[in-house]
């Protein structure tokens, strides 16, 4: 795994490769499949249905990257939650049919990448990719949509919304010389 730079531009690097991300949980992760900027299917599975999906023979078939939020220390005391976590970082890097390629992405790496700063939060994250598209769907987020008139990112919830910040992080990042 490779320290990765982040381009400015949130688009930039959305070539023909798909990525799946994931947002890492001690029971559940969310999960988000992209293929440039276009969000193919999201959700928020249990952690032993995500490393079921990670080993897909697809995966291997059709050029997919896989990138996963990684735990960062700040210096903090932390608890069991974070510590399964973490296990299940590794399982799902080992999991992948080339672990080697796995990238690990840090909280802060998408807030500077879609935010501009650390100091986001997570419903300035959520803005943020929600800027990023066009207002197509319906009600009152029509980039988000309703059910009769959905929009680009229709039925993305809860923890998938940070997988698709790892998405688009990943997609603009490029490989240190």
């Amino acid at each position: 795994m490779k320290q990765m730079d982040v381009a400015l531009d949130p688009m930039a690097g959305t070539g023909r490769m798909a990525t799946l991300a994931i947002d890492p949980g001690p029971q559940q992760s969310g999960w988000c499949y992209m293929r440039g900027n276009e969000l193919l299917d999201s959700g928020v599975w249990t952690n032993e249905d995500m490393l079921d999906f990670v080993q897909h023979r697809q995966f291997q078939i059709n050029p997919t990257r896989l990138a996963v939020e990684m735990i960062a220390s700040y210096g903090m005391p932390v608890g069991k939650d974070v510590f399964e976590t973490c296990l299940w970082i590794g399982r799902y890097v080992q999991a992948w049919h080339n672990p080697m390629t796995v990238r690990l992405v840090y909280r802060k790496d998408v807030k500077m990448h879609l935010c501009g700063t650390n100091t986001a939060k997570d419903s300035n994250v959520r803005q943020a990719i929600i800027d990023l598209y066009p207002a197509t769907g319906g009600g009152a987020t029509p980039q988000i949509g309703i059910k009769a008139k959905p929009g680009p990112l229709y039925g993305v919830s809860s923890h998938a919304w940070p997988a698709i910040g790892v998405a688009l992080t990943v997609q603009a990042q490029r490989p240190q010389a």
